[in-house]
């Protein structure tokens, strides 16, 4: 594992931490995408973790773009190259929390920039510093959201406040974010780790194969027709009813005990 992502677990619960405080955490050099992209597969590989968390190391959750690289790498290219750079570089973040099975939140430190907006919203829930700040400010340096945050931010909380948000570029505060339901908490910024990893000691301890299957569900559910979902859920339901855990469930609420899940 790259030291530009600092991977720890403890139990079920896995927390992922962006490490170049020093760059405030940017995620569009090579570099930090590959180290990122392997990280999401290793989460996925592992049927021993049932929850992540991801937050940045420093003051900073992640400032998005490394825009001392991107001004100077920018001008060197041509414009098919600039098309092949995103696809192969910083659109490859999306692509891997798209097919992430595992649950993962977001413990927004600090300022959460551009491109390091758009990776909060690629988590499936958010808890916000105090200190926290988001900014969809790719208008600000002359550019598109090219990492999929036209797409992102939008579905998080809804079109007009994604326009409002990404037509003005200007930053909101946690509490702002928590009122748009970008956020689901704002604690103090010394209880957000500790926030963070008690909501996911609350997803843990839920069966992980069929933690995975409803987080598909959920997102196959954004883009799909209701027929689909109803027939990928009974798909994906005859799997979760020959499951032990799902045996161990049923008898421990019947016998009032806390249940025991195994992963089988």
């Amino acid at each position: 594992m790259s030291d530009l992502i600092v991977y720890a677990q403890e139990g079920g619960i896995v927390t992922l931490s962006l490490n170049r405080p020093e760059l405030r955490n940017p995620i569009s050099d090579a570099d930090m995408v590959d180290a990122l992209v392997a990280a999401l597969e290793t989460l996925n590989a592992d049927m021993t973790v049932r929850v992540a968390v991801l937050t940045g190391a420093g003051s900073a959750f992640s400032s998005g773009g490394n825009l001392r690289q991107m001004g100077a790498a920018a001008a060197d290219r041509s414009p098919v190259d600039t098309r092949r750079y995103y696809e192969t570089g910083i659109q490859r973040i999306p692509r891997a929390f798209e097919t992430l099975e595992v649950p993962i939140i977001a413990a927004v430190n600090g300022p959460a920039i551009g491109a390091g907006c758009d990776l909060a919203c690629m988590c499936d829930m958010r808890i916000a510093g105090e200190s926290a700040r988001f900014a969809e400010s790719f208008v600000k340096v002359g550019i598109v959201p090219g990492d999929g945050g036209a797409w992102l931010l939008q579905r998080v909380v809804g079109y007009s406040k994604a326009c409002e948000m990404t037509f003005t570029g200007d930053p909101i505060d946690a509490q702002a974010a928590l009122a748009c339901g970008l956020v689901s908490q704002v604690v103090p910024d010394d209880q957000l780790l500790p926030a963070a990893i008690a909501l996911a000691r609350r997803i843990a301890v839920n069966p992980p194969h069929v933690l995975r299957m409803t987080k598909r569900l959920l997102q196959e559910a954004r883009n799909s027709r209701l027929e689909s979902v109803l027939a990928l859920s009974a798909a994906m339901q005859s799997l979760a009813h020959t499951t032990q855990d799902h045996a161990e469930a049923v008898d421990a609420m019947l016998q009032k005990r806390p249940p025991n899940f195994a992963g089988r």
